[in-house]
């Protein structure tokens, strides 16, 4: 399925945890940093940005397991697609490339590993960077009324499994499709080769993609409360630069993560979902501003 790569990077197969394979992009020499991809996405959606902080930094971007060309093992037990797990393939894929300490950028759900990453691993991750979304606890109560409708997806894929997986399934290429268009406001964000690249990659990994959501709304918010409860916040450098969804849902941005990391800036842009691939040079920007801090 590997059509498409980002150039002048190396590609590997690294094993993650529980032995699961995962699609590994990496190139540059410096500080390391790991790019992780949103949905319905996989690492390709870096490579502009990717390729910029290369110059000066030891760079890799991977699919997340279930994603791409990542392994896609079956739900077996809700920890296989919890953001832990996965939080546990990008600390061994970076220990396998020789970095013990790393700035993890996530967008989308990969910023909710990049979360969990530095939650779990404070002596392993230097900074955080999250684009456009909110922790899987904040999330879900932020959603409610009629407002909550531009998140439909997230309670389809919470349902048990079985009927989410057939029911994407039977209209899969339309299903992705839609988000692809609806968050893209100029139409103009992919190429119609990377356009299709995510329409074929995720279409061949329903059950997988699927069994992350269903993650996000019972074992990772379990996971998040707990943390809440007891205290634990993000240790290192945080970062945030997400569209204006607290005014349209009511919320602000900078309280929100301000409860989880002390030391945390936030940014505004004008742009939509895709804001790596729509506007690369900010998101550029704002990973160098991150990685000085």
């Amino acid at each position: 399925m590997n059509d498409l790569t980002i150039p002048d990077f190396t590609y590997q197969r690294i094993t993650g945890a529980d032995g699961v394979t995962l699609n590994v992009a990496h190139a540059g020499h410096g500080p390391a940093v790991v790019l992780l991809h949103g949905f319905p996405q996989t690492h390709l959606m870096w490579s502009a940005v990717a390729a910029d902080l290369s110059r000066d930094h030891a760079v890799i971007a991977l699919d997340l397991r279930g994603y791409g060309d990542s392994d896609k093992p079956d739900a077996t037990t809700p920890e296989v697609y919890s953001k832990r797990t996965m939080a546990a393939d990008v600390v061994q894929v970076a220990a396998h490339l020789g970095h013990d300490r790393f700035a993890v950028i996530g967008h989308d759900r990969g910023a909710l590993v990049a979360v969990r990453a530095g939650l779990d691993h404070p002596e392993a991750v230097t900074h955080v960077g999250i684009l456009d979304v909110l922790p899987t606890m904040d999330t879900w109560d932020v959603l409610h009324g009629v407002d909550a409708k531009v998140a439909w997806h997230l309670y389809l894929m919470a349902q048990p499994k079985g009927l989410p997986e057939k029911m994407i399934e039977a209209v899969a290429e339309e299903f992705f499709a839609s988000f692809l268009d609806a968050w893209d406001p100029t139409g103009t964000t992919f190429s119609p080769e990377v356009r299709e690249h995510y329409l074929r990659a995720s279409v061949a990994a329903v059950p997988s993609i699927v069994a992350d959501y269903r993650a996000t709304a019972s074992i990772d918010l379990d996971m998040d409360r707990a943390d809440r409860a007891s205290g634990r916040q993000l240790t290192m450098p945080v970062a945030a630069i997400s569209q204006d969804w607290g005014s349209r849902l009511g919320f602000d941005p900078t309280q929100i993560w301000g409860a989880w990391a002390p030391d945390f800036s936030y940014e505004p842009i004008d742009a939509g979902h895709f804001m790596a691939e729509e506007n690369p040079a900010r998101i550029t920007q704002f990973a160098r501003r991150l990685l000085a801090r």
